[in-house]
C-alpha cells in the first residue's frame, strides 16, 4: 500500500470513530462517551496504559558513551541513528497499528523507526488548533496524558483514541511506566515495560527543529536498559 493510501486509511478510521463520538457526546454525555471508547478500542482492564499518565518529573540524562561506541550506524531515506547489534531494523510509515498486527519479523529482537516532518500532526487534524494544540509536541503531550477516566468532551475522547493508535504493543502492562525525558537536544515521552523475559520501549522523540521520530524497540531477551534506550534516542537525526 502506498504512503498516501496508508494516510487515507488512518484518517478515515479516525473520522469514523470521531463521528460516533460526536453522536454519543451529543445524545449520551460523558459516561456513554467512555463506554463507546471502551467498546471501540478497549478499556483499562485490557490496556492499562490507556489510564496511565507520564510521571510528574521529567528525567534528564547524558548518553552512555560506552554503549555508543559498541553501536552500529544505520542510514535510511529520512533517518540516521546508532543502534545495538542483534536487532532487525526497519523504517516504517504511518499506518494503522502496524506494530501491533504485523507478524514479521517474528519473535525476534526488532527496532522500528518512523519520521514525520514538523507540523505533520497538527496539519492532519487542523481543528485542534482551536483547542490550543499549536504544534506536534503539544499534540503528543495531550495524547500521552489522555485518560479514559477523565473523558468529559469530544476532544478528550479524541486523544484517548489517538493514544490507542500511537502506543504499540508493550507486552503485559501491570509494570508499564510512562516518563518524560530530555537527552541532549531531544525531548519527548517513553512508554516502557520490563517483563523479565523481554523489554519494550515506545519512544516518541522531538528535535529542536520540531522533527518527530518514533523508535519502537521489542527487546527479546531483555538486553537493553532504560539508559540504553535514551542513548539511542540521543543519536537519532533527520538524514
Amino acid at each position: 500500500m502506498k504512503g498516501k493510501d496508508k494516510l487515507l486509511k488512518i484518517t478515515l478510521t479516525a473520522a469514523v470513530l470521531l463521528l460516533g463520538i460526536l453522536f454519543v457526546a451529543v445524545f449520551g454525555g460523558p459516561e456513554l462517551l467512555k463506554a463507546y471508547i471502551r467498546v471501540g478500542i478497549g478499556g483499562c482492564d485490557k490496556i492499562p496504559i490507556l489510564c496511565m499518565r507520564p510521571e510528574a518529573q521529567a528525567i534528564t540524562v547524558e548518553p552512555e558513551q560506552a554503549f555508543v561506541a559498541q553501536s552500529l550506524p544505520y542510514e535510511f531515506p529520512k533517518i540516521k541513528v546508532l543502534l545495538p547489534k542483534g536487532f532487525t531494523v526497519m523504517q516504517e510509515r504511518i499506518k494503522k497499528v502496524y506494530y501491533k498486527r504485523q507478524k514479521r519479523p517474528g519473535n525476534k529482537p526488532v527496532i522500528y523507526l518512523l519520521y514525520q516532518r514538523p507540523g505533520y500532526f497538527v496539519t492532519l487534524f487542523p481543528n485542534l488548533r482551536r483547542q490550543g494544540v499549536g504544534d506536534d509536541y503539544e499534540f503528543l503531550r495531550r495524547t500521552m496524558y489522555a485518560d479514559i477516566n477523565a473523558v468529559r468532551t469530544i476532544t478528550d475522547a479524541f486523544f484517548v483514541i489517538m493514544k490507542g493508535i500511537f502506543i504499540p504493543d508493550i507486552g503485559e502492562q501491570p509494570n508499564a511506566r510512562m516518563i518524560k525525558f530530555i537527552v541532549g537536544d531531544k525531548k519527548g515521552f517513553i512508554n516502557f515495560n520490563f517483563t523479565g523475559k523481554n523489554n519494550y520501549f515506545d519512544c516518541n522523540v522531538f528535535s529542536l527543529q520540531g522533527d518527530y521520530f518514533k523508535i519502537y524497540i521489542k527487546d527479546i531477551g531483555a538486553r537493553l536498559s532504560l539508559g540504553d534506550a535514551l542513548t539511542i534516542i540521543s543519536t537519532i537525526e533527520k538524514n
